[in-house]
């Protein structure tokens, strides 16, 4: 006899290629030549660093209402996608020849930036526009170049806008892409 209801049944994982798939599409965003050329992002590391941050934070932050889903499944994406970034992160400090014994201290650095991005982000988009260019142009432009900061923010708010107006099979499924930075009136 089957049960009509199985509670105890484990959460399926989201697949492996779907998180690699939408974290691909982060990274590569966070890669466009003109946030760098026309923008004023640093071609650095920390540039690329902080580009990176805000592209998953716009994902995860779409992800939020789907934490409390009754499908654990949907809830579990969030954290494979941010855990697919800590491996990345990982691997970069790895190749950039960080030994063992200090890639821990540098991946809580980057957590406790991620972290602060996050919430500094956060608390600025309920805020309004103002509050968000400031916020980017201390996290991403280090504090220089607020008119460029203010481009960026319409960029976000675009992005965040393509975002919020998908469903969440095609979110989940990895099928959209982020807007093109030349078209957010930049």
């Amino acid at each position: 006899m089957l049960w009509p209801f199985n509670h105890f049944r484990k959460p399926r994982m989201p697949s492996p290629g779907t998180i690699e798939a939408i974290y691909g599409m982060i990274v590569t965003q966070a890669r466009e030549p003109l946030f760098y050329r026309d923008l004023g992002v640093a071609d650095t590391v920390n540039g690329r660093f902080d580009l990176l941050v805000l592209h998953l934070w716009m994902v995860l932050r779409r992800m939020k209402p789907l934490q409390a889903a009754a499908d654990q499944s949907q809830a579990l994406f969030s954290q494979a996608l941010f855990d697919r970034f800590c491996e990345d992160m990982d691997a970069n400090l790895r190749e950039m020849g960080v030994g063992d014994v200090k890639v821990p201290k540098r991946m809580r650095a980057f957590g406790e930036a991620f972290y602060g991005r996050v919430a500094a982000y956060d608390l600025a988009l309920s805020a309004g526009p103002e509050p968000l260019a400031l916020a980017l142009c201390k996290n991403v432009l280090n504090g220089e170049q607020l008119d460029k900061a203010r481009q960026l923010a319409v960029y976000v708010e675009a992005a965040l806008a393509d975002l919020a107006a998908l469903d969440d099979a095609a979110l989940l499924g990895g099928s959209w892409k982020f807007p093109s930075p030349a078209q957010t009136g930049f």
